[in-house]
């Protein structure tokens, strides 16, 4: 019995522990469900980055799309939300694979915030780039191109156009560069440049408005054929001069508005056809009765009144304007006078130095009493080496002394005829060109073209003055 008892007891205690075991292991197994469930719960949003704790990587499968939090720098505090932010960028989208590797971007903060200190994990900044300090280069180190040595040779191109004629006055076509030497000051230049090409003109027509007023009205009547010399490559200007000069119209192409200009010029009169009166009661002598002054002691004049004929100032003007001409034309004047000059602020030394500075040749037609078969001779007589002719009016020395030609002549057809001859000879010129290196100075340099061919006249510039030195 006692066996059975001690058997039953142990079966009964046998049971009780088979009651509460199952128990036991199903409570355990709820704490470490729950320990591995909270130990897999995935994670929403990552850590903002910081100075201390580095960047947690994003898990595989993207989170729902919230919105994005701007990055907030060490040391600020993140702006409430009821409150927009301001001055702080968005973040940058850093869910492609490149970027988990790349650390994360530093905002610039702008001129009116405080810079936040850099944190230890980011590059330093690129410090400002400053110039050398004055005098912190050692003697005798170049520090820049203008510090090379620099080697300059002044020199002048010198271009000088010649018209070769016979003696029958007909220009001669075919030269060749070996036909022509050309001298200055006494020694003789090699030929950088040769053509006999023609160039177009840029003309200055100068109409003496002074002359007796029958020779006047001669001259008005030629403008026609004046006009039909040009061709629609040469440019023209107008200028009048008598007691003043004028510039009547300015530098273009023959065209209705310089037609109209020539038909205005037409209208205008010239001086007096009489002669001066010397001696009458309409004479400057003083007042006469019956024939004898009233002062017996003074002294009697019959000087003719003196009228000015500014020639020199109109040819000073109209070189001025051509000087603004493009250099790749030919620059004439062109001058219809009988030559008379009195009264000109500018003097022949003046106009003549401007003339050759800036390579203007002049061409006269003298009409009037130029004309006088006499004037054909004397225009021939030259003084060598001083630059004046041996002739009465002033017109004839502008034209040697820059290389153009004097006509002269009485009637409207020959007038008319000489236009077509004037401006073909100087478009049609042999166009020479040397260099010579240039002085300081501007002392005039004399020129001599020469041709071996004695049967042969010559017209060219006598010379010339150095253009000024670069600054």
């Amino acid at each position: 019995m006692g066996f059975l008892r001690q058997g039953r007891t142990t079966v009964h205690r046998s049971s009780g522990n088979v009651r509460w075991r199952p128990l036991g292991i199903a409570i355990l197994a709820v704490v470490c469900c729950l320990k591995i469930a909270q130990a897999q719960q995935p994670q929403d949003i990552p850590d903002a980055p910081s100075a201390s704790k580095p960047v947690q990587p994003f898990p595989s499968t993207p989170p729902p799309p919230a919105k994005p939090q701007p990055d907030i720098p060490e040391g600020q505090s993140a702006p409430r939300s009821d409150q927009p932010a301001k001055d702080i960028p968005p973040a940058k989208d850093t869910t492609t694979p490149s970027s988990l590797d790349q650390p994360p971007a530093v905002d610039q903060p702008s001129a009116t915030e405080n810079t936040p200190s850099q944190p230890d994990s980011q590059p330093p900044k690129m410090p400002p780039i400053k110039t050398v300090p004055a005098g912190s280069v050692p003697d005798g180190t170049s520090t820049s191109r203008d510090d090379l040595p620099t080697f300059r040779v002044s020199t002048n191109f010198v271009v000088v156009p010649v018209t070769v004629k016979d003696f029958q006055g007909r220009m001669v076509e075919g030269l060749l560069p070996k036909d022509f030497a050309v001298y200055e000051n006494g020694v003789k230049q090699q030929l950088k440049f040769f053509t006999s090409d023609p160039f177009p003109l840029s003309a200055a027509v100068v109409i003496d408005m002074g002359m007796q007023d029958v020779t006047v009205q001669k001259v008005n009547q030629t403008y026609t054929a004046l006009a039909g010399a040009f061709t629609p490559y040469d440019e023209i200007a107008l200028y009048t001069f008598s007691a003043r000069s004028s510039r009547v119209s300015t530098f273009s192409v023959v065209n209705q508005q310089i037609t109209a200009k020539l038909s205005q010029i037409k209208g205008e009169r010239g001086a007096n056809n009489g002669p001066p009166v010397t001696s009458g009661p309409m004479s400057n002598s003083g007042p006469i009765v019956n024939g004898r002054p009233i002062d017996p002691g003074g002294a009697i004049v019959s000087t003719p009144p003196k009228v000015a004929r500014v020639l020199n100032d109109a040819i000073l003007m109209a070189a001025v304007d051509l000087s603004k001409r493009d250099r790749t034309r030919r620059k004439v004047i062109f001058v219809i006078s009988d030559g008379r000059e009195y009264g000109s602020t500018a003097s022949y030394k003046d106009v003549l130095k401007v003339l050759l500075t800036n390579e203007i040749q002049v061409y006269g037609l003298g009409v009037g009493g130029a004309a006088i078969p006499v004037y054909n001779k004397l225009q021939k007589i030259h003084i060598p080496k001083t630059g004046f002719a041996g002739f009465s009016n002033i017109l004839p020395k502008f034209c040697s002394a820059t290389g153009g030609e004097i006509f002269n002549e009485f009637s409207r057809q020959d007038i008319e005829a000489m236009y077509a001859r004037v401006f073909g000879d100087a478009r049609n010129q042999y166009t020479l060109g040397y260099s010579t290196r240039s002085t300081p100075s501007t002392a005039y340099r004399e020129i001599e073209v020469r041709v071996g061919r004695p049967d042969l006249k010559i017209y060219a510039k006598d010379g010339y003055y150095p253009a000024p030195l670069p600054r």
